[in-house]
């Protein structure tokens, strides 16, 4: 498994121009038109351009700094290695206006063409600390652009078809030459008549007014797996927006906001807890219930624990995403101290002070330690 800053040759704290550089600088010498056609550059090409999208979304960089691979591969952030189209995409997105890089490679021609695929859109998944450790399954309601159904998604009236750009001729593209210094220069854009799409409409569908789809309501299945936190997502591919006449679906991006519990505090895949014991528990030892998100677990305490004891109870926490272990479950034993006592009560805690021994003297810790060696 590769290191996504070893692949790009930069340091874990590499600033977001960095990455780009360093990956301009790669994809420039490992681009497959530059190559003729090597499996070995292909290759190349797209495991640095798999690793620059990664370190390039701040989101998916942190999931990634934190746990690796695994993390982006247990959904929450729709993780899966690039093809070479997604490579060429994402190469043209982030650099394409450098200008031409289909002439100045000797190929690429048409790339850019065809129906534009319809938008993402970002949705929120509220969920409780109960679904996080056994991951969910919900289908929500949500709002869509899908194919008209009187036009069929071409977003030509019944009876009529699109016909070929003129300004373009099907090439979706227009390019543009110019003299410099260097030599001339080609540029390339998408078509400003078809919008890139190659074709043009010259009788719209009345229904969607030629876009070739119009607003509906969709039920979606979301499979949330178990072990996400707040602010981490997912994406669902191809199942949002369907695009203009006849374009391919958009992403649906699932972020996800986990409700707090009161009962426990949160870190990673560890959860932290308090339980009020009794004195006789303390100094006598007991067998306590600690809660999990779902269920309790016993926990021995022996005789003359301390109060603020914490007891680390290991594979208790929360499911680590995409594996088979889980966090712990750290339960913090605190003396609980009552307000109002019972006349017996008073006799017998009065009685136990008379014949217990004075506490002795707390030991030195660790800031005193060096207080004193540093002569403070």
């Amino acid at each position: 498994m590769a290191d996504f800053y070893t692949t790009l040759g930069v340091a874990r704290g590499a600033s977001d121009a960095d990455i780009k550089l360093a990956y301009r600088k790669l994809a420039m010498t490992y681009h497959p038109d530059r190559n003729n056609g090597s499996k070995d550059a292909e290759e190349r090409f797209k495991s640095i351009t798999e690793a620059y999208d990664v370190l390039r979304d701040p989101s998916k960089r942190a999931l990634y700094d934190r746990y690796g691979e695994a993390g982006l591969r247990g959904g929450a952030a729709g993780f899966h290695h690039v093809d070479l189209s997604e490579a060429l995409n994402i190469f043209m997105r982030d650099l394409g206006g450098l200008g031409g890089f289909g002439d100045l490679f000797g190929g690429g021609g048409g790339r850019g063409s065809g129906p534009r695929a319809g938008a993402d859109i970002k949705m929120a998944m509220p969920m409780t600390l109960a679904e996080v450790a056994s991951g969910a399954e919900k289908t929500v309601t949500v709002r869509l652009l899908e194919p008209c159904d009187r036009c069929e998604g071409r977003g030509a009236e019944p009876g009529s078809s699109p016909v070929t750009c003129t300004t373009c001729n099907g090439s979706g593209e227009v390019r543009r030459a110019q003299r410099s210094f260097f030599g001339q220069v080609v540029s390339v854009a998408p078509c400003p008549t078809c919008s890139g799409e190659g074709t043009a409409i010259s009788s719209p569908c009345r229904k969607c007014r030629g876009e070739g789809r119009i607003r509906g309501e969709k039920e979606i299945l979301v499979r949330i797996p178990a072990g996400v936190a707040t602010g981490q997502y997912m994406t669902m591919r191809g199942v949002g927006n369907v695009g203009p006449r006849g374009g391919p679906r958009g992403d649906i991006l699932v972020v996800f906001e986990v409700e707090e519990d009161d009962r426990f505090e949160r870190d990673g895949e560890d959860l932290y807890t308090e339980v009020l014991v009794t004195y006789a528990q303390l100094a006598l030892g007991a067998n306590i219930d600690a809660p999990m998100v779902t269920g309790s677990v016993t926990v021995q305490v022996p005789a003359g624990t301390q109060s603020g004891q914490v007891f680390n109870i290991r594979g208790r926490g929360l499911p680590r995403i995409n594996s088979s272990s889980s966090g712990d479950l750290h339960v913090r034993l605190q003396l609980w101290t009552p307000e109002n006592l019972s006349e017996e009560e008073q006799v017998l805690i009065k009685r136990l002070g008379e014949v217990q021994n004075v506490p002795p003297a707390r030991a030195k810790g660790l800031w005193s330690k060096i207080r004193e060696s540093l002569g403070a």
